[in-house]
């Protein structure tokens, strides 16, 4: 898959991942998307190029997961941003 849309991402993890995931539970896998996110913290403070996007991809990719699970559209959802509905600094 290449550039996909968030849509098309969200789908693909959707399709790989649910059966496991939604077993797991929000609670359990907001655990790993925090743990995901320190992980990405830890890169961050880094000068490794490659592993700041590693750490990016798997904190998306966890996102995913938790939207999936929870029945939230991510490209619906982001829409309050490219849509105008948010005003000033977020």
């Amino acid at each position: 898959m290449n550039n996909p849309t968030i849509q098309q991402f969200q789908e693909f993890i959707r399709e790989k991942y649910y059966a496991t995931d939604s077993k797991r539970g929000t609670p359990a896998t907001f655990l790993w998307f925090i743990e995901e996110v320190g992980e990405l913290a830890t890169a961050l403070a880094g000068e490794d190029q490659a592993n700041k996007e590693e750490e990016f991809a798997d904190v998306l990719a966890w996102l995913c997961t938790l939207a999936n699970i929870n029945d939230v559209d991510l490209a619906e959802a982001v829409k309050k941003y490219t849509e105008g509905e948010i005003e000033g600094h977020k």
